[in-house]
């Protein structure tokens, strides 16, 4: 046991010095890092199709919990992404402007089906705006037909208006409507931005909840969420990259138009100087049409370049942000890991004390002079108090404080009660057996109908090494008997191990028909009160002292002579107190004075009947 003890101190001692480690490890303050606000923004190109992939991955880490110190990340990165999102949407119109698609054959059906339903509408405009005005003018005559006819045409024109509209979406869907594809997208914008705009960022200011799981639970949300951001800090820069790309693509297409305009105008000023004039050449319609058409081409590229830039800047702001953010969730992290190992340091701690104690408590009892029993009732009890004291401070480490203290005892006692029902009665039982009149190691004892000695006394259960029936020779069976500690509430138990274990026995000799029986119930008596003198004087003592009644002190322990007439002869039955113990040695020592006395003459006695325990 000893070396288990220093083996389970030695491996706590071993956990605590690793945590301690971990404590010098996570124990650094982090500071948080700071973010620069001021920037410049701009115009950004992007496809037909705007992506708000920044603006939704701002909007989805600010819902999450979010705590003062990442509240300033959230706000920037919600800012950076409504700005890159309005970029998007006013480059997505400008493109949609000045890149008309190009329709297909579908796409031409539906346009012309879409002309021929708005020709409808206006006709019918102009039929409802005749009809009104000759209703105006008309007779009372006439009213009544041209009311009529107006109603038809009113119908007419919300027939043909919804075909126009139909016409109108499936152009839109083909491809082929820019003016309603964008005002598809403004729409798409002006929600997206009322979204944005009135989303605010709630801080979480709950108290953070005790206990190692609640730690170890608030640590892997943060994980989680550092997680989201390093992704979405990795799409940010994957996202400048590309648009990098696209920039570089664009500034050498500028380049290259730029390059071939000054060959095109170095040409044709050579060519006008060779015609002696000085002034610019002349150009058509056709070709001053071209040149407008290319010089806007070149001023829009020139945004779309100078959009480049700034969405770059933009997003290379929106990585550095999350990173930061990231950073933040990270001395976060520490910190709850330094708690949780603050937890392992108090368990181990409580662990390693535990042991000491117990060690401690041994050597103190075993230098003390108690009697054997009371050594091991106050051991027992002192060690189970120190568990149930540890196993309760360590749950509270674990689970922390509860919050509705009352209500969870009050449903866990009511659980247990029913569920452990015979485990309480057992344990309520082991307190009934640590009393003045429970049983101890070592003694003699009788629990339902089995006796034996009792070998193990624990919380729950009670081990004899079963040693059959008192009239027996009293050696072990070698069955061990486990009985659970709810007989003694629910059931009854004997004890024979008294003070001294006194217990009546009984002498049974026969003499033949003709012998004179008294001198020999005389010399009987002498021989039983010369071996029991001391034993009998020693058990009326402690009967005395143990009875609280004036009968009982009244008891004698003096031996007792019986006679009786039998067939063949006369009965002397002799009962006398001894220690169970000593009754098989006292009773052959008895034996053997008997036949001494009777000689020849000596008849073998009968099996001696069981004798009667005496009371404690």
């Amino acid at each position: 046991m000893k070396t288990k003890r220093k083996i389970a101190a030695i491996v706590l001692l071993a956990l605590l010095g690793a945590v301690a480690y971990g404590l010098f490890r996570t124990g650094q303050p982090a500071s948080a890092p700071t973010i620069n606000t001021e920037a410049a923004y701009g115009g950004a190109a992007q496809g037909p199709i705007v992506d708000q992939t920044p603006l939704l991955t701002a909007q989805r880490l600010a819902q999450m919990p979010t705590t003062a110190e990442e509240l300033p990340f959230a706000q920037e990165a919600l800012r950076l992404g409504d700005h890159d999102m309005d970029l998007a949407f006013a480059a997505a119109v400008r493109d949609a402007q000045e890149h008309p698609p190009v329709l297909s054959a579908e796409a031409k059906e539906i346009e012309a089906r879409l002309q021929q339903s708005e020709r409808a509408v206006e006709a019918d405009r102009a039929e409802i705006a005749r009809l009104t005005a000759a209703y105006e003018k008309a007779g009372a005559d006439k009213k009544d037909a041209l009311d009529d006819q107006l109603d038809v045409a009113k119908a007419q024109q919300e027939l043909d208006q919804d075909e126009a509209d139909d016409a109108k979406q499936d152009l839109i869907r083909a491809g082929g409507d820019p003016k309603g594809r964008i005002q598809s997208m403004v729409e798409e914008h002006e929600a997206t931005s009322h979204v944005a705009d009135t989303m605010h960022v709630s801080v979480d200011n709950s108290v953070e909840a005790q206990g190692l799981i609640h730690r170890v639970q608030r640590w892997s949300a943060l994980r989680q969420k550092q997680l989201l951001l390093w992704h979405a800090k990795q799409d940010a820069e994957s996202l400048a990259m590309s648009l990098t790309a696209r920039h570089n693509a664009l500034e050498s297409q500028i380049i290259s138009g730029k390059a071939d305009a000054a060959q095109t105008n170095a040409q044709a000023t050579s060519s006008a100087a060779a015609g002696g004039s000085r002034k610019p050449p002349n150009l058509n319609r056709e070709e001053s049409t071209n040149l407008v058409k290319a010089t806007k081409l070149r001023a829009s590229e020139q945004k779309t370049l100078a959009g480049f830039g700034k969405r770059i800047d933009d997003q290379k702001q929106l990585a550095d942000v999350y990173a930061k953010w990231a950073g933040v969730l990270a001395a976060k992290q520490r910190s709850v890991i330094h708690r949780m190992l603050i937890g392992l340091v108090i368990i181990f701690g409580i662990l390693l004390v535990g042991i000491f104690f117990d060690s401690w408590l041994e050597r103190l009892l075993g230098k003390t002079s108690l009697d054997r029993r009371q050594v091991e009732t106050m051991r027992t009890v002192t060690r189970v108090a120190v568990q149930i004291c540890a196993v309760l401070f360590i749950l509270l480490v674990i689970f922390g404080p509860p919050n509705q203290l009352g209500t969870i005892l009050g449903l866990a006692g009511a659980g247990l009660t029913v569920a452990l029902k015979d485990f309480i009665v057992g344990f309520l039982g082991w307190f009934v057996l640590m009393g003045k009149n429970g049983i101890r190691l070592g003694d003699w004892v009788e629990i339902n109908g089995v006796t034996g000695e009792v070998v193990e006394l624990g919380m729950f259960h009670t081990v004899l090494l079963e040693t059959g029936n008192w009239t027996d020779s009293g050696h072990p069976t070698g069955r061990r008997v486990t009985f659970t500690n709810s007989y003694a509430i629910e059931g009854h138990y004997f004890n024979f191990s008294t003070s001294g274990q006194w217990m009546w026995d009984e002498l049974q000799v026969v003499l033949p028909t003709g012998q004179d029986p008294y001198p020999v119930i005389d010399a009987i008596r002498k021989k039983v009160a010369e071996a029991t003198t001391e034993t009998a004087k020693q058990a009326e003592q402690e009967w005395q002292h143990a009875a609280s009644s004036r009968q009982m002190s009244a008891l004698s322990a003096a031996p007792a002579i019986n006679v009786k007439p039998v067939i063949g002869g006369v009965e002397i039955a002799v009962r006398y107190i001894t220690r169970a113990n000593e009754r098989y040695q006292l009773r052959a020592k008895l034996y053997q004075a008997a036949v001494d006395l009777l000689g020849p003459k000596a008849v073998s006695p009968p099996a001696p009947p069981a004798p009667t325990p005496s009371c404690d």
